[in-house]
């Protein structure tokens, strides 16, 4: 075997390794005689196949296992006798008209990664902003509580129906005459100006009693979700059944027991801690970008393109897919392509982070236990079907680079932790508005500042999960896409401003890049265990 370096360019390397045929050819054989005792053959003893026969019943496939397997043995070889780092995996590609008989020519292009001298974590310098939790917001978030656990009694049979009164109805909905599917419903609770049902619907019941029989005439919204009846004009047969008033729910001990908890005492010491955790993951959140930016503003070096890219393109997809989901998605999506070169500048912050991060992890030997990869391993599994738990388990367990992606960003949570407790950390009480706004401040960032050149940076507006309206039980009067995202992107720049959750600090976007990735085969077909099985 020859191998010639044909790059060497920056963090680019390329090689030609050629594999002389008669080195096939003689490990075909000794697999011809590792297998031949097994074969089975009409008019010959088992385990007497002569060899020739052997070789022209199995030959091909042979050939190519062999092929697969000394390619593959070479890249390894090589990655270790030129003690290379790849970034990803080395693309390898086998000569136009390969055929048995013939010498294999192997082209191998790979980027290493940079050497970096691991930054010193001695002098970081970190203000964490915390927010104490107040009773009168203890107090707040019980009776929101409250209000979404209310309970409606019976009213007199001659009480009217008023919004927020919830009527019990059996419906049945038809369109110019016919019934349609869905369309239909019995007992069905219903709570008047929730929203819950199409526009124009709950309108129209409020002055009902128990016993009336109403006909509500209605419009089905142009977006709703089934296709047929997309603005169709349609009519609902309502049979009142009962009318209910809300009930004020107090927060006392029996309150605290409809929720499954002992007490109101516990009630209250469970939302407080509640309370306290999700403003520690704000406070957590804003040290990790202040740490990150120290980072990044102390380290400049060049990093592998393919890595960029495929950040690039985790970023680019979830741009994408928020772009569809505005008002005007032709006119969003024309907004981030002008801003690719931004977008990419992020990608490559990320990387440059994360291989920042892997070598300040190694160098402190910051380790994952087996006992944490088995329990991250566990945890993905669950989104899959449970008889494809084992296979994805196996393809975990079988392919490196799955296993690295899986791991990093633990591994990067362990090594921020190691860094804050390395830290010099002064305490500011805030309050949460002002967490907010400090998480939501523009980074220092190559990107942003050359969109501060474009113009005047605007503050993107915190992003929060839709408020998801009770779903009815029948489909056919539910509102289309009631639980509809309404997280528009501020001033149409959201995602422009910051990457989706695109600061590396928002998300585990730091890879433990220095683990070594596996040589891809060139030709053979993988076995089936090594494909993850498809999700739920």
């Amino acid at each position: 075997m020859q191998i010639t370096e044909t790059t060497n360019e920056g963090l680019k390397r390329a090689y030609h390794i050629s594999i002389p045929a008669s080195e096939i050819d003689e490990k075909i054989k000794a697999e011809v005689k590792r297998i031949a005792p097994q074969v089975r053959m009409p008019g010959f003893r088992p385990g007497k196949v002569p060899a020739n026969l052997v070789r022209k019943m199995h030959g091909e496939q042979l050939h190519a296992q062999v092929v697969n397997d000394t390619i593959k043995a070479s890249v390894d070889g090589l990655v270790k006798d030129k003690a290379l780092r790849p970034a990803m995996e080395p693309a390898i590609e086998l000569g136009e008209g390969y055929e048995e008989g013939k010498d294999a020519e192997i082209d191998v292009t790979l980027e290493v990664l940079p050497e970096i001298d691991a930054p010193s974590t001695d002098g970081i310098e970190l203000e964490r902003m915390m927010v104490p939790v107040s009773d009168e917001e203890i107090e707040e978030t019980l009776q929101r509580i409250a209000e979404g656990n209310k309970t409606y009694k019976d009213a007199a049979k001659t009480k009217k129906a008023a919004d927020g009164d919830q009527v019990v109805i059996d419906f049945v909905g038809s369109i110019k005459g016919t019934e349609f599917a869905g369309g239909k419903g019995e007992d069905t609770p219903l709570v008047l100006g929730s929203g819950t049902f199409i526009p124009g619907f709950e309108d129209q019941l409020v002055g009902v009693k128990t016993g009336d029989e109403k006909v509500v005439k209605v419009t089905f919204p142009d977006d709703y979700q089934a296709e047929d009846l997309k603005g169709q004009e349609a009519e609902f047969a309502v049979t009142v059944k009962a009318v209910k008033t809300p009930q004020d729910s107090k927060i006392d001990d029996e309150f605290a027991k409809t929720l499954g908890l002992e007490s109101e005492e516990k009630l209250r010491e469970l939302v407080k801690a509640q309370m306290e955790q999700e403003t520690a993951g704000l406070t957590r959140t804003q040290m990790k970008r202040q740490l990150l930016d120290t980072l990044a503003a102390g380290h400049d070096f060049a990093v592998p393109e393919r890595m960029v890219d495929a950040e690039f393109e985790q970023i680019w997809e979830q741009l994408r897919q928020e772009a569809a989901r505005e008002e005007d998605p032709e006119a969003a999506l024309k907004e981030i392509e002008s801003e690719r070169d931004d977008y990419r500048r992020i990608a490559e912050r990320r990387v440059r982070l994360g291989l920042l991060l892997s070598e300040i992890g190694q160098a402190n030997n910051v380790q994952i236990t087996s006992q944490e990869m088995s329990m991250l391993m566990q945890q993905a599994a669950q989104q899959y079907r449970a008889e494809d738990r084992e296979r994805f388990m196996q393809f975990i367990q079988n392919d490196p680079m799955a296993a690295a992606q899986l791991r990093a960003p633990l591994y990067e949570d362990k090594v921020v932790d190691f860094l804050f407790g390395k830290a010099e950390i002064t305490d500011r009480e805030v309050t949460r508005e002002e967490l907010e706004a400090a998480i939501e401040a523009e980074e220092s960032t190559e990107a942003e500042v050359a969109k501060a050149k474009k113009a005047p940076a605007k503050k993107a507006a915190a992003k929060k999960a839709p408020a998801k309206k009770p779903a009815a039980k029948k489909a056919a009067p539910k509102k289309a896409d009631s639980a509809k995202a309404d997280d528009k992107p501020a001033a149409k720049k959201a995602p422009a401003k910051k990457a989706p959750a695109a600061k590396a600090a928002d998300k585990a976007d730091a890879k433990p890049a220095a683990k070594k990735a596996p040589a891809k085969k060139p030709a053979a077909k993988k076995p089936a265990a090594k494909k993850a099985p498809a999700k739920k």
